[in-house]
C-alpha cells in the first residue's frame, strides 16, 4: 500500500490556509468557547439543536426524499416524539435502542431520546442472529424503537425484546403529543451519555462505545465549527448510515454548528450520488474513503461538475486519490479528519492542506509497534519510542482530564485499550490500533489498521465474528480469518484459511449461503483457502501473520476459492479476480 505521496507538512502549507479561516473568524470564535465546555456544564445535543430552532425557526433543517422540515418544524416534531417516549417510560439516564434505516423518523427518534437525557443506542441494521442479540444485550435498554423495515432482522433473534415500540406507532402517537421543549433538556450536563455506537473489536463481537455530550460538543466545535465551517446557506448531504459516528456526530454537529441544512439520503449509491446531491442543492457532503473511490470508478458524466458542492468532510480518502478526486469533481475544500467512535482524540484538516488527516492540539504520540501483536513496542527499559518525522507508527492519544477516554460499556474492554506507563510512570494512553504517518506540525496521515479488526466497505469487521460463522459449515473443522489488500480498493477484504473434517468436501454454494445468512454482506470473506492444517493456538498469532502476508497468492499445498456472489457462491480462484473486485465487477449480488 503506497501512502507516501507526501510524508510531511510544511509551514507554508499551513499559512496558505489562513486567509479562508480569517474570513470566517467570527463564527469560529463562537466555537472556541464551545471547545472550553467542561463535564459539569449544561451542554447537550438537544440543547444546541433547540437553541438553533429558536434562532432560525423558518430555515430548512432536514431534507429527506423531497420533504423539507424547517428547524422549527423539526424541533416541534422531535419534542412530540420525546413526549411519546416519556409516556412509554423513558427517563433521564435510560437507554433507548434504535434499529432503523436512514429516514427522517430515525433522526427524530435519536434527537428525541437525547433531549430527554436518555442515551440513544444505535444498532447496525445489517446485523443478524447472535451478533444482533449480543448488541441488544449490551444496551440494557428500557425501550427499543424498531423500524418496520427491520422486522426481518428482529426475526433472527432467539429472544424476543420485552419493550418494543414500532416506528409507525411512535409517529402515530406523536401526532397529538405536546410540541413544547422538554424541561429536562436544559438540565442535561456534558458528562452524560448521548449515544452508544457499536464498534467491532478484537473480542469478535461488537462493543458499545460511549459518546458523551461533552465529546459531541467538542466535535461540534472542533470539527464542525473550526474545520468544516458551514454557514446558514449550506446544505450537507449525508448518505452514510445514522448508526455511524460520521453521520450523527460529524455531519449533524457540523450542521447544528453552522445553522445549516441536513440532507439525509436513505443509502449510498455510486450511480445516483451526484443526482441526489444536485436534487438537494447540496453544498457539502460527508464521506468515508471508500465512497470517494466508488465515485471515481464511475464513468465521467455531466453531473460530475453540475453540482453546487464546495466542500466535503470525512475520513479515509487515500493520499494517492486526493488530487484526482478534488479536480474531477471540482471541490474547493476537502476537510479530512481522523477520529474513532471510542477515541479521545480527533484530527481535522482545518488549514485545507492536501493529503493530510489534519492536526490536533491534544497530546498524542506515534510510536514503534510489534508487527506480530499490533501492540506498542516496549524497549528493554519498559518504555515506548516515538517514530521520527515522516515515519509510520502506532497512534496513541494521551488520556487526561480534558481529554478523557469514555470507553465501552464493558470495563475490561475499556482497560484493554489503555497503555500505561508508556514514557514515564503514571502516564496513560489510548491505543487507537491505527498506523499513521507523522507529518510534523501536529499533522498525521492515516496508513492502516492493526489487530484483528479490519475495515471493508466502510465497516469494521471482527475476524472472530466471521470465524464463528464458519461453525455453521459442516465440512469446516477450523477457520482463521484476516484482511488482505486488493490494489485499487480501500480497506482490506476478508479472507479465510480453513481446514476440513476428514473426508469433508468444500461446497462453495453451501459455504456462501451459511456465511450470508449469519453475517452482514460486507463481512462475508472474498477469499477462502482450504489448507491441510493450521498451527495450534499456542503459535496461532505468528501463523496468522504468515497467512496474511501470503494473502491470495496461489501455492501448491492449498486450494483457493473466490466469492462470485450470493447465488453462485465460491468458485475456484482465477487470476483476474482481484482486478474484478477493484472494478466493482465482483462479487455479484
Amino acid at each position: 500500500m503506497n501512502t507516501d505521496v507526501r510524508s510531511t507538512v510544511s509551514l507554508l502549507d499551513l499559512v496558505r490556509g489562513l486567509p479562508g479561516m480569517a474570513m470566517q473568524a467570527p463564527g469560529m470564535l463562537r466555537n472556541v468557547v464551545h471547545m472550553l465546555v467542561k463535564s459539569g456544564d449544561k451542554a447537550s445535543i438537544g440543547l444546541f439543536f433547540q437553541r438553533g430552532a429558536a434562532r432560525h425557526p423558518d430555515r430548512p433543517f432536514l431534507k429527506f426524499e423531497g420533504r423539507v422540515y424547517t428547524w422549527g418544524e423539526a424541533n416541534a416534531e422531535v419534542n412530540r416524539y420525546a413526549k411519546v417516549l416519556a409516556a412509554h417510560g423513558v427517563e433521564r439516564g435510560d437507554v433507548v435502542g434504535i434499529l432503523m434505516v436512514n429516514r427522517a423518523e430515525a433522526l427524530f427518534t435519536v434527537l428525541a431520546t437525547v433531549k430527554l437525557g436518555a442515551t440513544a443506542g444505535l444498532l447496525n441494521h445489517n446485523q443478524r442472529d447472535v451478533v444482533l442479540q449480543h448488541s441488544f444485550g449490551l444496551l440494557n435498554s428500557v425501550l427499543d424503537v424498531i423500524g418496520e423495515e427491520c422486522a426481518d432482522a428482529l426475526d433472527t433473534l432467539t429472544e424476543a425484546r420485552p419493550a418494543l415500540l414500532w416506528s409507525e406507532q411512535l409517529a402515530a402517537e406523536a401526532r397529538t403529543a405536546d410540541a413544547s421543549n422538554p424541561a429536562v433538556t436544559e438540565q442535561i450536563t456534558a458528562k452524560e451519555r448521548a449515544y452508544l455506537i457499536f464498534t467491532s473489536g478484537t473480542t469478535g463481537l461488537p462493543k458499545a462505545s460511549v459518546m458523551t455530550h461533552l465529546r459531541w460538543t467538542k466535535s461540534m466545535a472542533g470539527i464542525g465549527g473550526l474545520g468544516v465551517r458551514l454557514e446558514g446557506r449550506d446544505t450537507l448531504y449525508c448518505c452514510l448510515p445514522l448508526y455511524h459516528n460520521n453521520a450523527l456526530t460529524v455531519a449533524l454537529s457540523s450542521v447544528i454548528a453552522g445553522g445549516a441544512t441536513f440532507a439525509l439520503g436513505r443509502k449510498f449509491s455510486a450511480t445516483r450520488f451526484w443526482d441526489e446531491a444536485i436534487a438537494n442543492r447540496a453544498t457539502a457532503f460527508i464521506y468515508i474513503g471508500e465512497l470517494c473511490r466508488y465515485l471515481l470508478n464511475q464513468p465521467a458524466r455531466p453531473a460530475d461538475r453540475a453540482h453546487t458542492v464546495r466542500l466535503c468532510v470525512g475520513n479515509g480518502l487515500r493520499p494517492e486519490l486526493w488530487d484526482e478526486f478534488q479536480q474531477r469533481f471540482g471541490i474547493e475544500r476537502i476537510v479530512e479528519f481522523y477520529g474513532a467512535s471510542e477515541g479521545n482524540v480527533a484530527f481535522i484538516n482545518a488549514f485545507s492542506v492536501a493529503r493530510t488527516a489534519g492536526f490536533t492540539p491534544l497530546p498524542f504520540a506515534i510510536v514503534e509497534y510489534d508487527d506480530a501483536t499490533g501492540k506498542a513496542l516496549r524497549h528493554p527499559d519498559g518504555r515506548l519510542r516515538r517514530v521520527p518525522p515522516g515515519g509510520v507508527g502506532l497512534l496513541l492519544a494521551k488520556v487526561t482530564t480534558s481529554s478523557p477516554f469514555d470507553g465501552y460499556t464493558d470495563a475490561s474492554a475499556t482497560e484493554s485499550k489503555l497503555v500505561r506507563d508508556g514514557f514515564e510512570p503514571g502516564d496513560c494512553w489510548f491505543d487507537t490500533g491505527d498506523l499513521v504517518r507523522d507529518q510534523r506540525w501536529g499533522h498525521i496521515a492515516f496508513v492502516d489498521r492493526l489487530g484483528d479488526t479490519f475495515r471493508w466497505k466502510g465497516e469494521n469487521v471482527a475476524t472472530t465474528e466471521v470465524e464463528g460463522a464458519f461453525d455453521g459449515i459442516d465440512s469446516v473443522m477450523q477457520a482463521v480469518v484476516f484482511g488482505v489488500d486488493i490494489p485499487g480498493t480501500d480497506g482490506k477484504a476478508g479472507m479465510a484459511a480453513v481446514t476440513l473434517h476428514e473426508g469433508g468436501h468444500f461446497d462453495g454454494k453451501v459455504a456462501a449461503k451459511v456465511l450470508y445468512d449469519h453475517l452482514p454482506t460486507y463481512a462475508v470473506p472474498l477469499f477462502i483457502r482450504v489448507v491441510p492444517e493450521l498451527e495450534q493456538t499456542s503459535t496461532f498469532k505468528n501463523r496468522k501473520v504468515e497467512l496474511r502476508k501470503q494473502g491470495y497468492t496461489p501455492d501448491g499445498e492449498s486450494t483457493l476459492y473466490v466469492l462470485a456472489g450470493r447465488t453462485e457462491g465460491y468458485l475456484p480462484a482465477y487470476s483476474e479476480y482481484a482486478a474484478d473486485v477493484a472494478a466493482g465487477r465482483a462479487p455479484g449480488n
